[in-house]
């Protein structure tokens, strides 16, 4: 039994590093706000963005694994329109992507330790101390932490979600009305929160970069085979975890006239309230910690991702080959420099520069679906290794779904 753990945890990498990005800013505010201002009118939604989007996600390990190469190489072989086309979305959406998951890591920090500094002074501490971080250990120590800090805060969110269940006011919820999900603001909400739900679509670049890298230490571990189980884990791992802060959000603040606060520190203090009031005062730091640490886990993935995919697409130009990461630290320092700069913009409304960046992220992700459909359908896909059929039908559905969102909030947004 210890020997079948044992292979299992090292097997698993990428798909935690995978959960440890997308269980962040869409999980620990979005879902809850989900649950707070809608009750439960919104987890059907959870729950389709979670399977429509699956697809598209695993296509990222799937391909990596299959062909030894990452998605980036994929695009390219499509032809320089769709690699080109991945860049122009990656730098629209990057800088609102770190300022957002960055902006929520330091409230909670600042809620933590009292201290009055404000947010994006905070902000730049923990990214700068993210890049210390990397510097020392690299892929090792990234995959590592991430072992850690997912399963801290699944526990955490468990025991939480079962002290809200055995007290869960039922009569509050069931008398309260639900808001009108057809106005403008309530859709605009809808597309942010399925925005990363469970995450943006391309991070599944990421996921095929951070197979390759785990290939380097253990390629048993990347066969196709354990390369799925890898993401299913972590995947599977972020619906359930996803659904529980929406009922922890609607099992506290629903009906109660309570309204999370735009303000980074304020937000984070009501969020561990969320856990404490289910729980108990004593749990207050260790729920703070577990979600600093899942936040800093974001902040720090985004990071990575960003350094390895910029300057693998770099490599990619110049050579043909996305095998060189030596503008790593460079593509690094520039996401960071971005993300400070874009804070400056939104330093008073952490809730609109959320919004701001899932939004994006859901209206490019048609087209990121689109692109890792053709990549994985290509010939350069084994057939063997190609998705199965019913993979190929909920693809076509998850992009229908996609475009219908995206249209209705665009008509919405811009029609009205």
């Amino acid at each position: 039994m210890l020997q079948k753990i044992s292979k299992l945890l090292s097997i698993l990498g990428p798909g935690l590093l995978w959960a440890g990005a997308a269980i962040g800013v869409s999980h620990l505010v979005q879902s809850t706000r989900a649950g707070a201002d809608y009750g439960f009118a919104l987890v059907i939604l959870v729950i389709l963005a979670n399977l429509f989007k699956y697809p598209f996600f695993e296509f990222g390990p799937r391909y990596a694994a299959s062909t030894g190469q990452t998605l980036l190489v994929g695009y390219k072989k499509l032809g320089n329109w769709a690699f080109i086309l991945y860049l122009l979305l990656t730098f629209l959406t990057m800088f609102a992507i770190v300022g957002a998951v960055t902006m929520v890591t330091s409230g909670v920090l600042i809620h933590l330790t009292g201290l009055a500094i404000s947010p994006q002074a905070m902000s730049a501490i923990i990214l700068l101390g993210s890049l210390l971080i990397l510097a020392l250990g690299h892929y090792k120590l990234l995959d590592n932490m991430m072992k850690v800090i997912i399963v801290l805060l699944t526990g955490t969110t468990l025991v939480a979600l079962v002290a809200v269940l055995a007290n869960f006011p039922v009569d509050r919820v069931a008398a309260t009305p639900i808001p009108d999900l057809y106005t403008p603001a309530a859709i605009a909400f809808m597309v942010a929160l399925m925005g990363w739900m469970p995450s943006a679509i391309d991070i599944s670049v990421w996921s095929s970069i951070w197979t390759m890298e785990k290939r380097k230490e253990n390629p048993e571990a990347t066969t196709l085979k354990n390369a799925l189980l890898d993401f299913n884990v972590g995947y599977v791992g972020t619906a359930i975890v996803a659904i529980a802060f929406l009922i922890l959000g609607a099992g506290v603040m629903f009906g109660t006239g309570q309204q999370f606060s735009n303000k980074a520190g304020e937000f984070a203090g009501q969020f561990i309230s969320l856990y404490t009031g289910a729980i108990g005062a004593w749990s207050g730091w260790l729920i703070g910690i577990a979600a600093f640490a899942t936040m800093f886990s974001t902040s720090l993935t985004c990071v990575d991702a960003y350094g390895r995919v910029l300057s693998r697409s770099w490599s990619l130009i110049r050579t043909g080959d996305d095998n060189n990461e030596k503008t790593y630290w460079f593509f690094a320092l520039l996401s960071i420099a971005g993300a400070l700069l874009l804070m400056t913009k939104f330093a008073a409304n952490m809730k609109l520069m959320v919004d701001v960046a899932t939004t994006l992220s859901f209206l490019s992700a048609p087209i990121l679906a689109i692109l890792n459909y053709k990549v994985i359908t290509s010939k350069d896909v084994p057939a063997e290794a190609q998705p199965p059929r019913w993979m190929k039908i909920l693809s076509l559905l998850g992009f229908l779904f996609l475009t219908i969102f995206a249209i209705v909030y665009i008509k919405s947004a811009f029609f009205a």
